[in-house]
C-alpha cells in the first residue's frame, strides 16, 4: 500500500478536461499498481483541438514520446526519430509515427496524493513561492 493515488481519466470524461473538476469521476482517484509510480497529465493539441490524459506512469510506458526527465514538472514530448521509418503504411487514420497531435506536453508529479488534478503545475509554483515570499517579508 504505498503507491501514490493518482486521477485516471481522459478529457472524454466529465470534469476530467482543463477545468477539472472531481465530481465526474470520484475524489479519491485510483491507486497506481506500481510503489514507485508517478502522476502525469498528458496535454496534446492540434489547433484548437485538446486531449487531456491523466494517469500513472506505470500505465502509458507504451508511450514512445515520454520525456527522459521525469522529475516534477512540465516538459515537451520527445521525438523519436525512428518510430515507423520503415513502416509503409497509408491509412493516416493510424497515426502510426504519432505525429497528429502538433504540441505534447507532459507534467509528471510525485510529492502529493492526486496531483495530476492541477491545470498546470506552473501556477503551483507560483502560489509556493509567493507563500514563501510572505513569510520572508514578514
Amino acid at each position: 500500500g504505498a503507491a501514490i493515488w493518482c486521477y485516471r481519466c481522459t478529457s472524454a470524461t466529465p470534469g476530467c478536461a482543463e477545468k477539472f473538476n472531481w465530481r465526474g469521476i470520484g475524489f479519491l482517484g485510483e491507486q497506481c499498481p506500481e510503489s514507485d509510480d508517478i502522476c502525469v497529465k498528458v496535454t496534446e493539441r492540434r489547433g484548437t483541438q485538446e486531449t487531456i490524459t491523466r494517469d500513472c506512469l506505470s500505465a502509458l510506458r507504451f508511450r514512445r514520446d515520454i520525456p527522459a526527465d521525469k522529475y516534477e514538472g512540465c516538459r515537451p514530448a520527445s521525438k523519436d526519430v525512428i518510430l515507423a521509418n520503415y513502416v509503409n503504411h497509408t491509412i493516416k487514420e493510424h497515426d502510426v509515427k504519432r505525429d497528429y497531435f502538433t504540441d505534447t506536453t507532459f507534467c509528471f508529479c510525485f510529492l502529493d496524493h492526486r496531483c495530476n488534478a492541477a491545470g498546470g503545475l506552473k501556477s503551483s509554483l507560483v502560489a509556493g513561492a509567493s507563500v514563501v515570499l510572505l513569510f520572508v517579508l514578514r
